[in-house]
């Protein structure tokens, strides 16, 4: 039987004709590059994470960058920009235990990333950890919503108060998910979303979204994101081109309505994954917070023999997924700031233990029974 990690073919039938009424409209009006349709898509994420500006962007990893730039964070000191060690650039705090495009944007904007260890229950950032790293050069905390549980916002946000330092929420695996009720997105002083087509909300290709409750802010993001232009052909900064298409925009539309039904699915996976592998002490399956809302955009096991396990897996049809093999302290691209093997050893244990199974709201029951069964098969041998 084969199970794939996405079903995108069989999520997007279900809705097709609704997208393509929706594109159909954007493409009939031509107003196809930050147009209406995205100005609708940005009023419902705003209400939908309860924030109260929403800018939609060209990606994530735009989304970050844009952001970065909007607080001015790296602009005196672009030493990171050209390759450089980072020696006296701004730091920002983020974890090494998540995908490249957001220690990569601290580094593009000239600031330099400052790896902290995450907590080994969540695979989240360490609030004691991210204490301990701030320095004077410290310009921001940007921890990351991994797989769908959001971050201790709580103790993050006494530190950055304390501090004086803004947060800035990468989101962009956490549409939905909560933190005693209020949602990610809502918390820091910006958030970013990604719709990568593969996220929960996925578009038909690249797409993200700035979320902040600072109006000055949020007006920063917009300028920047078309060139730096306060108006036609006057440019108060240097922007970048990251507007986001309308036919992007008008797609999520659709797709943000069935959400909730999607993340329900994806809970109910969850917790019938958690029943069937109750058993086998040789996996650990995802801890859930008691005041949080875990969309599992990922559902990941720490796994003994993990590469055994999936090469095994595969070879019954059943697809997985490491996220991540390696963490981003010891990328090659970041030799020079000087982290080495063992410095950040939770991060490091995961790199080796963690393994995502499909978990997708089009997943059948009978593929979830065969992942369970294949799995105690793998570790009853």
């Amino acid at each position: 039987m084969d199970v794939p990690l996405l079903d995108l073919t069989t999520q997007y039938a279900a809705i097709r004709d609704e997208v393509l009424a929706a594109v159909t409209d954007v493409l009939e009006g031509q107003l196809v590059c930050n147009g209406p349709a995205v100005r609708t898509f940005e009023a419902q994420v705003a209400q939908y994470c309860n924030a109260a500006h929403a800018l939609g962007v060209s990606s994530g990893t735009d989304a970050l960058l844009v952001t970065l730039m909007a607080l001015g964070i790296g602009a005196d000191k672009p030493a990171c920009r050209t390759g450089g060690a980072c020696d006296g650039a701004e730091e920002v705090i983020t974890p090494a235990f998540t995908f490249f495009g957001t220690a990569g944007s601290i580094w593009r904007a000239g600031a330099k990333p400052v790896f902290v260890d995450i907590d080994p229950e969540t695979f989240n950032l360490d609030p004691r950890a991210v204490a301990a790293a701030i320095t004077d050069r410290t310009r921001a905390i940007l921890p990351v919503h991994l797989y769908g549980q959001m971050c201790e916002m709580d103790a993050l946000g006494e530190t950055a108060q304390r501090h004086e330092l803004p947060v800035i929420e990468d989101a962009a695996q956490a549409v939905g998910a909560e933190h005693a009720g209020r949602r990610a997105g809502s918390l820091g002083t910006a958030a970013c979303l990604s719709f990568y087509p593969t996220k929960n909300l996925g578009a038909m290709g690249d797409a993200g979204m700035v979320l902040t409750q600072d109006a000055d802010l949020a007006e920063r993001c917009a300028v920047l994101r078309n060139h730096g232009q306060s108006r036609q052909y006057i440019h108060d900064w240097v922007g970048g081109n990251f507007r986001m298409d309308s036919i992007q925009a008008a797609a999520l539309s659709v797709k943000l309505r069935q959400l909730d039904a999607w993340t329900d699915a994806r809970r109910a996976n969850a917790a019938a994954y958690n029943e069937r592998l109750a058993g086998v002490d040789e996996v650990t399956v995802p801890v859930e917070r008691a005041d949080r809302r875990h969309i599992y955009h990922q559902y990941v096991i720490r796994a003994a023999r993990r590469d055994e396990l999936r090469a095994f897996l595969t070879d019954r049809g059943i697809a997985s997924g490491v996220y991540y093999p390696l963490g981003l302290h010891l990328q090659a691209c970041f030799a020079g700031l000087g982290y080495r093997e063992g410095d950040l050893p939770e991060t490091e244990r995961a790199c080796r233990e963690v393994l995502a199974l499909p978990v997708h709201p089009e997943l059948r029951p009978e593929q979830l029974d065969h992942v369970a069964e294949s799995i105690k098969a793998f570790y009853a041998r």
